[in-house]
């Protein structure tokens, strides 16, 4: 089973930047489509942004889009979230996590199954 850890979460004010990075504990990570989620106090966890294996396809919720950007190294087998312009609504915990297919389908999260331990971000007003 791949491990991944996230890290890159903070406490911000509205309108900062923040960079998201996830890594797996191995080199099949490469070969599988990743995404972001996020879970709010409260609230169900939702998907924010994911990526195809070879990086020509991504994706992205409607409440992130233009303001975060999902990208992949796998030669460093890492998944970045790079968000901008960041709101008090994006407070949550995001998760990393790893499909089981080379390509997202679009609202299928039980294709994603490995998840990290999450990563606090914090977006003060």
């Amino acid at each position: 089973q791949v491990q991944l850890l996230e890290s890159g979460g903070g406490v911000v004010q509205a309108g900062d930047s923040l960079r998201l990075s996830c890594v797996a504990s191995t080199r099949t990570f490469s070969n599988y489509a990743k995404g972001w989620f996020r879970q709010a106090p409260g609230k169900e966890r939702e998907f924010v942004a994911a990526i195809n294996w070879n990086g020509d396809g991504t994706y992205y919720a409607d409440s992130v889009k233009g303001r975060f950007t999902i990208s992949r190294d796998n030669a460093k087998n890492t998944v970045f979230l790079q968000m901008n312009n960041l709101k008090p609504e994006d407070t949550a915990v995001y998760y990393c996590a790893l499909s089981s297919l080379y390509y997202y389908r679009i609202g299928e999260t039980s294709d994603f199954r490995s998840w990290g331990q999450g990563t606090q971000v914090t977006v003060s007003s």
